[in-house]
């Protein structure tokens, strides 16, 4: 006879997330990260109205000036990790914050100089700060690191992602699901290239 000795093994607690933003990814993240045990979500926006649909679902949810250092400050203190779905331009006060805080970051910016800005935040940080961990880049290179594991030998891989939905319902056959101001920000400025 073979005994089995069983004991129950306590979880560790969830991890404590700040999420800023509330509009309409910030909206999907939640809905995402909220069905996760391992995550304990509080949301902050400055708009009230982007707030109250989440707290009607049970979610923690203040209305904070993200803008004034102090006030973010107070609100990520304590928190293991802060994740940005805040406009670009919010970016060097939110990883600041999150740096001093002692947070993990990431955030969804396409925004150049906003990187830049985190990496050079990321040298003294006791933290991980990871900027542009969006749909392209980030979640594109995920899913092309996936599909590359699943061949022998690979020449290259081309990834394209866009906005252009498979139903268009407007004029310019486009469909808009994250910020404006990072839809002008990208289109509008001049852009870095590389020449192979």
């Amino acid at each position: 006879m073979t005994a089995v000795y069983c004991h129950r093994m306590t979880s560790p607690s969830p991890t404590r997330l700040t999420l800023v933003g509330a509009g309409k990814i910030g909206q999907a993240i939640v809905q995402l990260l909220s069905a996760a045990p391992e995550f304990d979500i509080t949301v902050i926006d400055r708009d009230e109205g982007a707030l109250v649909p989440l707290r009607a679902r049970g979610v923690r949810a203040y209305e904070a000036d993200i803008m004034d250092p102090i006030s973010l400050a107070a609100q990520i203190d304590g928190q293991d990790m802060v994740m940005s779905a805040a406009p670009f331009y919010a970016t060097s006060i939110i990883a600041t914050e999150a740096r001093n805080a002692g947070a993990h970051y990431f955030d969804l910016t396409e925004d150049v100089e906003s990187t830049r800005v985190v990496k050079a935040l990321a040298v003294e940080a006791s933290s991980a700060l990871v900027p542009q961990c969006g749909l392209a880049p980030g979640f594109v290179s995920i899913a092309a690191a996936d599909l590359a594991r699943s061949f022998d030998d690979i020449r290259s891989i081309s990834m394209r992602v866009g906005a252009l939905p498979q139903f268009p319902t407007n004029a310019f056959k486009y469909n808009l699901t994250w910020s404006t101001d990072g839809l002008i920000n990208e289109y509008c400025n001049p852009c870095e290239a590389v020449n192979w």
